[in-house]
């Protein structure tokens, strides 16, 4: 793999590709997600990018039936509301994303606990096209 910057230009460019990826200490072996370019644990700067596998389970989620601009200008409003959860992936690290591929009408229709894998939202085309972090349920 190319050896890229940790930083939130890196990260993006990943999610572009389709990769979920995370740090890890060469150091200590700690990892993070989001990635980190020093560890909280022993403070090395020596980082090694890892791709995580995508898989966790829902751990918490809200709907959202007022958003921010960008989100409203993707359609979601009162009446046509978003999901959006905490994660726990893999050796405890947690992600914040989008959950969709649920009965966005049903408030309830998502479980605690229920399995999720990774989705890549892509929005917009050419230099406005932009890759965002969602899961679904595997």
């Amino acid at each position: 793999m190319e050896e890229r910057l940790f930083n939130d230009i890196s990260f993006k460019q990943f999610l572009n590709e389709e990769k979920l990826m995370g740090s890890r200490c060469k150091k200590c072996g700690a990892n993070y997600f989001p990635p980190r370019p020093i560890c909280v644990k022993c403070y090395s700067s020596e980082m090694e990018w890892v791709e995580m596998s995508g898989k966790g389970k829902l751990a918490a989620y809200n709907y959202t039936y007022v958003g921010p601009p960008a989100v409203v200008a993707e359609g979601y409003d009162r009446e046509h509301p978003y999901c959006a959860g905490v994660v726990e992936m893999e050796k405890g690290l947690r992600a914040v994303a989008r959950i969709e591929g649920i009965d966005l009408t049903n408030p309830e229709s998502p479980k605690i606990g229920m399995p999720l894998k990774v989705a890549f939202r892509h929005l917009g085309e050419g230099e406005n096209a932009k890759t965002l972090l969602a899961f679904k349920p595997a």
